[in-house]
């Protein structure tokens, strides 16, 4: 098994913001999510909170679980690397109408000012 230090653990944590903004991410992963946080706060637990510290390990494993299984996804959104994709957006869209363009090359524009 791979070590995992703190860090990188905070690190996928804070990534999960972004990763539940883009729309491009499976729903699927998002209800994981969403689900471990409904959990998280439900009164009813596997292992009850009164039994301190063991009522939280059954909330810490499920977390971890959770971040292991979208560890992939989490890596992408660390610093904003991953890049977004508007592809989807602008799909059925027709951005430019009406317009008419020529790309002029930079050696042609020099040979005819000599």
């Amino acid at each position: 098994m791979q070590f995992i230090s703190f860090r990188v653990l905070f690190r996928r944590i804070k990534a999960i913001k972004s990763m539940m903004r883009d729309k491009t991410v499976p729903k699927r992963k998002k209800i994981l999510v969403v689900l471990g946080i409904i959990y998280l706060f439900l009164p009813v637990d596997l292992i009850p909170p009164v039994l301190f510290p063991f009522g939280f390990l059954d909330d810490l494993v499920l977390w971890i679980w959770i971040i292991w299984n979208l560890k992939d996804t989490l890596d992408l959104y660390w610093d904003g690397e991953k890049e977004q994709d508007f592809s989807g957006t602008f799909r059925k869209e027709d951005i430019v109408e009406g317009v008419e363009f020529t790309v002029d090359r930079e050696d042609e524009r020099d040979e005819e000012q000599h």
